[in-house]
Order: structure tokens, then C-alpha cells, then sequence
């Protein structure tokens, strides 16, 4: 494998493991967020309006930002039925055939984020709930996860090219 993609494949995993690290403490965040909220509704019998909601969007950014991680984990759902008796080769060959079909999403997936973040920041819209936060930030944290699993779907093709030729990236 060329240099280039060596170097491509070592940053880009290395970003996607510090950023899949990091959203890891998100899951806390949330519990944090509902336990405030069961406290304040329990003991001083006033509800948040804007802890349920403000969990979702925690949880939204969890999943997103470990999108990319999971993916260096191979820890996505597989239909299993044949793939684990398959030898490595094997397994790298078809995951680089079906690499082109998750780009090609995650491409058309990005497209839609994009619009969907710029029309959020240009016309300042709101959740339609009582709190009504603005969408606009957790639109640009669904860019930047579907960005980083984009950017890890080449990294695991060129990983796969590799494997199914007989050599490794490490």
C-alpha cells in the first residue's frame, strides 16, 4: 500500500479512537441528566421540562460520535449466518464489495446533514416542544459523526484491500 494511505489510515483511526473515547462518557451524561431530573421531580415535585429532551440529544451525539470507533471495533451488526466461517480473505474481499455501498450512504447521508444543518443555522429553528432548544447544535454534531464514520469507511476499505491481497495496514 502506498504511503499516503498508510498515513490516512493511522490519523483517521486515531481520530476516530480519541473522539469514540471520548463520546464514551456521553452515556453519563445522560444518566446524570435523567437522575436530575427523577431528583427534581421526586423530592421537590418540579419537573424539567428540558431534561428528556436534553438526554435524547446527548444520546443522539453518543451514538454519532462513537459511529466512526465502532466501526475500527467491527462491532456494527453483521448477518452472521456465513460470514464467520468464511476465512479472513474471504471476509475482507466481501467487506470491500460492500464498502462501496456504505459510502455511497453515508455520502447521501451527509448531503442531507448538510442542507439540513445550513437551513437549521440560517433560520434559527426550534424543536417544537415546550423548551424549544435550537437544532442547530446537535445538527452539526450529526455533520461531524457521519463525517468521522465517512472518513473510517475508506480507512476500513483500504484496510480490506489490503487484507484481501495479502497484506496488512498497520
Amino acid at each position: 500500500m502506498p504511503k499516503a494511505i498508510k498515513i490516512y489510515v493511522k490519523y483517521i483511526d486515531a481520530i476516530n479512537c480519541r473522539v469514540g473515547h471520548l463520546s464514551l462518557y456521553l452515556v453519563f451524561v445522560m444518566m446524570g441528566i435523567l437522575l436530575l431530573s427523577s431528583i427534581a421531580r421526586a423530592i421537590f415535585n418540579t419537573p424539567l421540562i428540558w431534561a428528556v429532551e436534553m438526554a435524547q440529544f446527548t444520546m443522539a451525539a453518543y451514538y454519532l460520535l462513537g459511529g466512526g470507533f465502532s466501526m475500527i471495533l467491527r462491532a456494527h451488526v453483521r448477518m452472521d449466518v456465513f460470514y464467520s466461517q468464511w476465512s479472513e480473505k474471504r471476509r475482507a474481499v466481501t467487506d470491500t464489495i460492500t464498502s462501496f455501498f456504505l459510502i455511497f450512504y453515508l455520502g447521501v447521508l451527509l448531503y442531507g446533514g448538510l442542507s439540513s444543518t445550513a437551513y437549521s443555522l440560517e433560520y434559527g429553528q426550534r424543536n417544537y416542544s415546550a423548551w424549544a432548544p435550537p437544532m442547530s447544535p446537535i445538527k452539526i454534531i450529526m455533520v461531524i459523526g457521519i463525517t468521522l464514520m465517512l472518513l473510517q469507511s475508506f480507512s476500513n476499505f483500504f484496510k480490506d484491500v489490503a487484507k484481501a491481497t495479502g497484506r496488512e495496514i498497520k
